[in-house]
């Protein structure tokens, strides 16, 4: 199929935004409206399934309905969420809260045409469920298929609601209603490290967005790790640790999620007082609200990460000093964290003290418990009895603070880490009656990381989860195919053991098309036809040079040239960088360029028409960076291949243009709010109560976006770029002034004769790296400039007289 017809295929089925509605009202007002971007979903299959996973699992889902809030309360927080969300629409809907048994013995949401809705301003849609979460889920099924509308991140399009029909028109749903049961119990949301990378700097207002977001979603198994640095302070105070002993233990606010799994200590703190109480304020609200829609919000657990000070408390426990964690020549300040042995009786205690101090502060409890002592930890012996030993111990630890306790574990651990062995795997999940009361999270399941063929071999209850970016990392990628399948394939298994779909994110709030087709299949049991496939699919860590600058020798990077013809093709050149195997990663694609290129081509020229459109302007600022971010890569290999040939005028050529990309890019970004380092910066200052605490929260905030850790004046910290962001101001005050130290070296190096100096580029990008973290210069946090005209301008400049390379581009990084 021709790309025009494939892009005008896409472009149609988009998620009801603004964009995709005046695209269809202009060129084909009968295609039919579907409701994921890029995606035409078919529906194969709706029947039930029932997992030996959620057998397993029946006697703690008879509790949460037993122990869930009371029908009126929340009845009353989805009407809450509607009033906030289409406040001029809420007489419109009328909830209510139905048994499982009107649903089959399932969770479910049904949506009818109200009884009433003849009446003159009487509710015209009637939604009900098992649930708040379901109603919400049910209204947000009724507002996106049914009248047009579509809900995301603020940043991507946010509530989407100008098709909504006026009062009194709410289209009819057909005359026996509309049924959607749940095809798991339970659909899981966060990652451990989302309270860091996106969550550090929230107040409740924005937690609240957030909470009516996972409503609308379908989400009723949430993390919810907020605060508990305070009941920490609360259970260590108790064994006579000092405040001072939990400065050294605790991370700064935005490393957290580092300092809990036991990675790090210290970094970026000490935590002042006033965060202690604050967070702890704005969990009991979370806990509250999610609560209320009758969510079962994840609790953390006691994983055996203790203070250095409880050695000296206790010295005869049996804590154990773990090894170092990426910091620069084993810094002690920051590294080699203490772990408490499970098999000591002190474990069992403290992580009892935990559960109890959480149900002390926060009333209640969903009963569930994430710990991951073993997550980038490994066990210090490989005896099946002794791993048998710690995972009972690590269990009773909650058992003994909450009776009807289940452990939630991630179990990634298992197919990157050699330890886990066959024989160590199920000495762990069959620990004691571990069987009954262990969930198994799998983070992979788009490729496959082995946790349901675990779940089967122990019988284990499985949570199907996909990762879908690391840290942020803004890039186009995802494995659609594998997403649209693999949860349905998992639960029709014949042994399957699953019993939760799962979205699992580092960072939120980027617009990844693969986050909203999973988020679609939470709610069905079927297979869906893609009959459309991304044309742009990458699945890896984003590596493009500009926000991951290589550092390394340019000596260790070469060019080789290579003429081929692939199944008839004509490609000009190959080239390849061959790398020092620790010190380089090389960018590279799954997908062409020249389809993304032609694709942008298409997209802008369709701009006059819809750049009106929020989800337009975003997604014409992602694909324009996605396709100069992919000719940056491609720059830098020449700035390269004109080193290597001793050509100082071409390294200094290629190297402005370089430069010269990377301001414009920043001025793209500069043109969308989702592309911007202010808000960032803003959020985190705005927590503060102080001047100091102002300076410490925005250090951490730019901290975690570039480099970890202190480093020594040639050394850099291994933990450098991992949180990279492509946002306006990051680009121009960091990342072009690092790469124009390298090129700076390198046209040195050809000027004066020498060897490239490795310590000297490192000591002055360091220095570049020290003082940006430090500085305090304010940043936007409202976009400006045309996106239309700037993507244009862009394109003209360099994407359209580079077409005669498109072929280097792609064959740059391994791709025809």
């Amino acid at each position: 199929m021709r790309i025009e017809n494939l892009l005008y295929k896409a472009i149609s089925s988009l998620p009801y935004s603004d964009f995709s509605i005046d695209f269809r009202r202009r060129h084909d007002s009968s295609l039919r409206s579907i409701s994921l971007l890029f995606v035409a979903l078919s529906v194969l299959s709706l029947a039930q399934s029932s997992t030996i996973g959620v057998q397993y699992i029946s006697r703690l889902l008879e509790i949460h309905d037993r122990e869930r809030a009371p029908p009126s309360v929340q009845v009353a927080a989805a009407y809450g969420l509607l009033q906030r969300l289409l406040p001029s629409h809420s007489s419109a809907f009328e909830f209510r809260i139905i048994s499982k048994e009107q649903c089959g013995g399932e969770s479910c949401f049904i949506i009818k045409n109200h009884p009433s809705s003849y009446i003159r301003g009487a509710p015209e849609i009637l939604i009900t469920g098992v649930t708040g979460v379901e109603v919400s889920a049910g209204l947000h099924w009724y507002l996106k298929h049914w009248c047009g509308s579509h809900i995301s991140w603020e940043t991507t399009g946010g509530a989407q609601l100008s098709s909504m029909p006026k009062l009194g028109s709410l289209p009819r749903v057909r005359d026996d209603g509309i049924l959607v049961r749940r095809p798991v119990p339970w659909n899981y949301y966060q990652n451990a490290v989302s309270s860091s990378y996106s969550f550090a700097w929230w107040d409740w207002k924005r937690w609240e967005k957030e909470i009516d977001w996972m409503g609308l979603q379908g989400i009723n198994l949430p993390l919810a790790f907020t605060g508990q640095e305070a009941i920490w302070q609360k259970v260590f105070q108790k064994y006579n640790i000092s405040s001072s002993d939990l400065d050294d233990f605790f991370g700064g606010p935005a490393f957290l999620a580092w300092s809990r799994m036991a990675n790090l200590h210290g970094w970026g703190g000490p935590l002042p007082e006033s965060w202690f109480d604050q967070q702890l304020i704005l969990q009991k609200k979370i806990l509250a609200r999610m609560y209320e829609l009758g969510m079962t919000p994840v609790l953390p657990a006691f994983s055996g990460n203790v203070p250095a000070a409880l050695k000296q408390v206790f010295p005869l426990a049996k804590i154990t000093r773990l090894g170092n964690w990426f910091s620069v020549k084993s810094d002690p300040r920051w590294c080699c964290t203490y772990l408490l042995d499970a098999t000591d009786p002190l474990f069992i205690e403290i992580g009892r003290a935990f559960i109890e101090q959480q149900l002390k502060e926060y009333g209640r409890t969903g009963h569930i418990y994430n710990c991951d002592t073993f997550d980038e930890n490994t066990p210090p012996v490989d005896d099946p009895a002794y791993i048998s030993s710690l995972g009972a111990a690590i269990y009773s630890g909650m058992q003994s603070g909450d009776s009807e306790a289940v452990w939630l574990m991630q179990g990634w651990l298992f197919s990157y880490d050699p330890f886990w062995r066959p024989p160590q795997m199920k000495a762990l999940l069959l620990s004691g009656s571990l069987r009954l009361k262990m969930i198994l999270l799998s983070r992979f399941y788009a490729v496959r990381d082995g946790s349901d063929t675990i779940g089967q071999l122990f019988i284990v209850p499985l949570h199907m989860c996909m990762l879908h970016n690391f840290a942020g990392n803004i890039e186009m990628y995802g494995i659609l195919d594998a997403i649209a399948s693999g949860p349905v394939e998992a639960r029709r298994s014949e042994k399957s053991t699953m019993a939760s779909d799962c979205v699992f994110i580092d960072y939120h709030f980027v617009g990844f098309v693969d986050v909203e087709l999973e988020l679609e299949i939470l709610s069905r049991e079927g297979f869906f036809e893609l009959e459309i496939i991304l044309l742009i699919v990458l699945v890896d860590k984003n590596r493009d040079v500009i926000v991951a600058f290589p550092d390394v020798d340019p000596s260790l990077l070469s060019i080789s040239h290579e003429r081929y013809d692939e199944y008839g093709k004509p490609v000009l050149r190959r080239a390849v960088l061959e790398r020092h195997r620790n010190s380089y990663d090389q960018p590279h694609l799954w997908y062409s360029t020249s389809e993304v290129i032609r694709a942008l081509e298409l997209f802008i020229s369709s701009g006059d028409e819809l750049s009106a459109s929020k989800t337009y302007r975003y997604d014409l600022v992602d694909l324009t960076r996605q396709a100069l971010a992919k000719y940056a890569n491609k720059l830098f290999l020449e700035v390269i291949e004109a080193y290597n040939l001793n050509d100082v005028h071409g390294v200094s050529q290629q190297s402005m243009r370089f430069l010269e990309l990377v301001e414009d890019m920043d001025t793209l970004l500069a043109c969308h709010d989702g592309f911007l380092l202010g808000p960032w910066l803003e959020s985190a200052k705005q927590l503060a109560q102080n001047a100091e605490q102002e300076k410490q929260f925005e250090w951490n905030a730019r901290t975690q976006i570039t480099m970890w850790f202190d480093n020594t004046e040639e050394e850099a910290s291994l933990l450098r770029d991992y949180g990279n962001k492509y946002w306006s101001g990051l680009l121009r005050d960091y990342y072009g002034p690092r790469a124009a130290i390298y090129f700076k070296y390198l046209i040195e190096s050809l000027e004066k004769g020498h060897g490239f100096r490795l310590k000297d580029w490192r000591r002055e990008w360091i220095e570049l790296t020290n003082d940006w973290q430090s500085s305090t210069n304010l940043y936007p946090v409202k976009s400006f400039g045309d996106t239309l005209d700037t993507s244009r301008w862009l394109f003209d400049k360099y994407l359209q007289s580079s077409r005669a390379y498109v072929p280097q581009i792609s064959s740059a990084f391994g791709m025809p």
